[in-house]
């Protein structure tokens, strides 16, 4: 029973929005739509997430992930390039071409950003943590600064592992980023 008011949202991400060892209801895109319906919004999200996946990885299967039927994608990568202390000079490449291609198809864009993992020294921090903002600038996307806002580093947030939030983190995440998420809901209703 489709409206017009319909919108599809694609969030193209890695392990930390696709829902890495959580059950299939308390994954980010999950948890986004339940919240998203709670506040009224006639919204469908796609977990397009990948674990693994480099900001490489996101741009090689771009075009398969966002259909022509989607008004708006939330861009959750970089986390893995950065543990894997890949050049920030392709990380800015590959996210620079996949919002310009997103944008080139009038798909609205929210980039989630990233910190570099501080054991990779300022040289590389400083290279990369701008990268987002950068971005968002050049190619009029919005920008949620971190994506593990609030949520890096807490034990009681994440999995063992230290780095994936747990369900309560994902809540957290969810909770943080719905304002810019509404924002670009109300950006591709408009467009």
């Amino acid at each position: 029973m489709a409206h017009s008011e319909d919108l599809k949202l694609v969030v193209l991400g890695d392990s930390l929005s696709a829902g890495y060892q959580l059950a299939p209801e308390e994954g980010f895109p999950e948890q986004l739509q339940k919240a998203l319906l709670a506040r009224g919004h006639s919204v469908e999200v796609v977990n397009a997430g990948v674990s693994g996946d480099t900001t490489s990885g996101g741009l090689s299967r771009l075009d398969w992930s966002v259909g022509a039927d989607v008004d708006a994608v939330i861009v959750e990568l970089g986390a893995n390039d950065a543990l894997r202390g890949i050049s920030p000079e392709i990380t800015r490449k590959n996210l620079e071409e996949i919002a310009r291609r997103l944008r080139e198809r009038d798909v609205e864009v929210l980039l989630a950003g990233m910190l570099a993992p501080r054991n990779l020294g300022p040289e590389y921090a400083e290279a990369f943590d701008p990268i987002y903002a950068d971005i968002a600038n050049t190619h009029d996307t919005l920008l949620y600064p971190f994506f593990l806002d609030g949520v890096a580093l807490d034990p009681d947030l994440n999995l063992a592992d230290g780095m994936h939030p747990n369900a309560d983190g994902v809540a957290v995440i969810v909770e943080n980023i719905l304002p810019k998420v509404e924002d670009l809901l109300a950006k591709a209703q408009s467009s």
